[in-house]
């Protein structure tokens, strides 16, 4: 069976957008794969962060995890810190990596601003973290957004160095898996920027731990436009098309399919409608996930059954890189 990898950073406040783009794709790929999830706790360090909020926010999405529907029984949930393998085998590859490649990272020029002086050397460096994520558990695919298909690249361009440097295919060459419309949901208050927690306004965003009449809330005061019915054009109507995306991933169907059904009715009818439908998906997620975060310590034992199944992948390709690296292996 084909290994899945992927992680989601552990910065609290899980939304909407982590549901569709990740959580929702992450389970139904848990019956045709052998699954790795891991919630990035060492990738948080990149940015300021306080450390019982660290351990919260991880409990909060291994919490998230479950409530989507991810069995911890059929794939692996872990937090990265657990796992030794990721640090070693990123020193490794630092090593293999021209700071050329790093440089061309677009993600690190948007996060360190004007202050890329600054910067961390760890927010700088974290795209060599995550192809040692990637390629350290031999991941044949990984499923990310668009916003991440650069640093799956460079994780490809890594791999292939470590073969060409030792002249074997060690690491398989990760291939990136799009799956569903919602590979980019977008603010609920602005169609143009990224669905975010750090926005100023909660309406911007529907939280999975939102109760169901915060979710139909949000969705009715979701900012659309004046323009008659129902169409899916993001340069002309950003905010209409969002809420068509949003739609379409939620019901599990095509964007063309929500136009074929909605294309004789008003506006305001399918917000009614995408509102009771995103009740209906997301309701019970939020209420799993303050079940589940009501227990702690179950949370905290499918993570540590996680880290040990983790490490029995890691530790014989971490071991056999260091053979190859040339390190006195006992």
């Amino acid at each position: 069976m084909k290994r899945v990898f992927s992680g989601v950073q552990p910065t609290g406040n899980l939304h909407l957008g982590n549901y569709l783009g990740a959580l929702k794709r992450f389970v139904a790929m848990q019956d045709d794969y052998e699954c790795v999830y891991c919630i990035v706790d060492l990738h948080a360090l990149t940015m300021p962060w306080d450390p019982d909020q660290l351990r919260d926010a991880t409990r909060e999405v291994a919490a998230g995890f479950m409530a989507s529907g991810l069995d911890p029984e059929r794939c692996i949930v872990f937090n990265q810190s657990q796992c030794p393998m990721h640090l070693r085998l990123q020193w490794i590859l630092a090593c293999l990596t021209p700071l050329g490649w790093l440089n061309r990272m677009t993600q690190f020029k948007e996060k360190a601003g004007k202050q890329k002086d600054n910067a961390s050397l760890g927010l700088y460096g974290y795209p060599v973290l995550q192809a040692a994520d990637i390629i350290g558990y031999h991941a044949t695919h990984v499923p990310v957004g668009d916003d991440q298909r650069q640093h799956l690249e460079l994780s490809r361009d890594i791999a292939g160095a470590f073969n060409h440097t030792f002249g074997l295919d060690f690491f398989p060459l990760p291939e990136a898996v799009i799956l569903g419309e919602a590979t980019r949901v977008m603010s609920l208050r602005d169609g143009r920027s990224k669905m975010s927690k750090s926005d100023e306004s909660d309406y911007s965003r529907i939280n999975l731990t939102d109760d169901r009449d915060a979710i139909a809330l949000k969705i009715r005061k979701a900012r659309t436009d004046s323009i008659m019915g129902v169409s899916y054009d993001p340069e002309n109507r950003p905010e209409a098309s969002n809420l068509v995306t949003i739609y379409a991933s939620l019901a599990g169907v095509s964007r063309d399919a929500v136009l074929d059904e909605f294309q004789s009715a008003r506006f305001s009818d399918f917000k009614a409608r995408l509102a009771d439908l995103a009740v209906e998906v997301l309701g019970p997620v939020g209420e799993e996930m303050k079940r589940l975060s009501a227990d702690p310590g179950y949370v905290d034992s499918v993570l540590r059954d996680g880290a040990e199944r983790a490490r029995a992948i890691a530790e014989p390709i971490q071991k056999r890189v260091e053979e190859l690296t040339g390190f006195l292996v006992p």
